[in-house]
């Protein structure tokens, strides 16, 4: 019978086992988990003076204290803040962008974290109040520039009433250079998506020679369009020693949403949403406290990611630890997961499984004995000089044995053995 000298290293090809397969755990996870987050992010904001801009510098403050750069490229509104999301070439990946402009279908690439804060429609005229809007016709009528969120909702409102681009004089004027043109009575209307705080906003509407004009069918706009809500704008609001305006006034507004890239990182998608809660969370003439940030999807759907934060709020680490320690230390305890699960049950079974291996060292001699035995006692006569040479082979492999010293008496019981079957071996040859 042909035999192998074992000189194999006890369990090398367990741990050999352990270790490919903690590689491969891990280079799944890594794979699973994808890069870290950039350093640097890209917002489109608005033009020079609006709300979109001054949001931008305080989102950008607020990440500047976690050790995020958040770039700021100015954009004519909201319009042009949709178009550089979906081009993937523009490298922005963040935009505060008003609701209705886009769907899920148009902007596939795009999910929202949450509806941030309302943006009316203000409506601002030098005619007299309840002046009708045929009053208006052929009149110089600012509608904001192209790209902006002003001039897609002012021309679709309008249109709904009947009226194009032949009916007035449309001019395409940033909010900051309507306001100027109207208080000085070079235009005769505008209008304006923003804020309430927006100092535009306050300085027309405390203006004498300017009327805030009220959307008196505003439940049918927005019966029409649902992403619209009805605001009022109490009397006096905007002067109240003057009694600015006089009447309340009734606007339709969109909701505006932080819109990001489906592929922005979920960790840099957490920091904004806790910078959202802290810049939008404020009490307001429109809103009551916390009603902002919100868990509604807007145009396109709410990111996951938003959706736990609404539950359950930022990432336990994220709570207690700076974003970049905390980051790193989410990605370890990812990491280890596969690491304990594929090390602790094989290595919590190595010493059964070590001890296997010893004692199957000895035992596959006893096995070889056996034969050798069971031969000697089918024969009647002496043993063969084959069998005695493989007796010797047997005792020559078992002399040279190592076993660690708590399987050493398995090992001296084969040797007793094995000399017992060369007694009996003797014992058989005639004297």
């Amino acid at each position: 019978m042909p035999t192998h000298p074992l000189t194999e290293r006890p369990l090398m090809w367990l741990y050999a086992l352990v270790a490919l397969l903690v590689l491969l755990a891990l280079l799944l996870t890594v794979m699973w988990l994808g890069p870290l987050p950039s350093r640097t992010v890209v917002m489109s904001t608005g033009a020079p003076g609006s709300d979109y801009e001054d949001l931008g510098r305080r989102y950008q403050a607020i990440l500047r204290r976690s050790g995020v750069k958040l770039q700021l490229r100015p954009s004519a509104g909201s319009v042009e803040n949709l178009a550089r999301l979906n081009d993937p070439r523009s490298g922005v990946e963040i935009a505060l962008v008003q609701g209705g402009l886009t769907s899920e279908v148009r902007s596939p690439g795009l999910e929202s974290l949450g509806a941030m804060f309302y943006q009316p429609l203000w409506f601002f005229s030098r005619l007299p109040p309840d002046t009708r809007l045929d009053a208006l016709r052929g009149k110089k009528f600012a509608v904001g520039p192209e790209g902006s969120g002003t001039r897609a909702l002012a021309l679709q409102m309008l249109a709904l009433n009947g009226i194009d681009s032949n009916f007035a004089q449309f001019l395409p004027l940033s909010t900051q250079d309507a306001a100027a043109a109207l208080l000085r009575g070079d235009i005769d209307a505008a209008t304006m998506v923003s804020s309430w705080d927006s100092g535009v906003v306050r300085k027309l509407l405390a203006s004498p020679d300017l009327t805030a004009v009220s959307f008196p069918r505003a439940d049918a706009y927005v019966a029409l369009y649902p992403y619209l809500s009805k605001l009022r704008v109490p009397m006096g609001v905007g002067d109240l020693a003057t009694n600015r305006p006089p009447a309340d006034v009734f606007l339709v507004a969109p909701k505006v949403s932080l819109l990001v890239q489906r592929d922005l990182h979920p960790a840099l998608k957490y920091l904004l949403l806790e910078a959202a809660s802290e810049i939008h969370s404020a009490p307001g003439i429109f809103a009551r406290a916390g009603q902002f940030p919100a868990a509604e999807p807007g145009d396109v759907p709410l990111s996951r990611d938003a959706q736990q934060f609404y539950r359950s709020g930022p990432p336990f680490l994220q709570r207690y630890l700076p974003f970049w320690l905390a980051t790193f230390a989410t990605r370890l305890l990812v990491l280890l997961i596969p690491i304990m699960g594929v090390a602790y049950p094989l290595l919590r079974f190595a010493p059964a499984l070590y001890g296997w291996s010893m004692r199957r060292r000895v035992f596959r001699l006893y096995g070889e004995l056996k034969f050798i035995e069971a031969e000697l006692e089918s024969r009647q006569g002496p043993a063969s000089p084959e069998v005695l040479a493989r007796l010797e082979k047997l005792e020559e492999r078992a002399n040279r044995l190592q076993v660690p010293v708590g399987f050493a008496h398995l090992l001296y019981q084969l040797r007793t053995h094995i000399q017992l079957v060369r007694r009996q071996a003797a014992e058989a040859v005639p004297g």
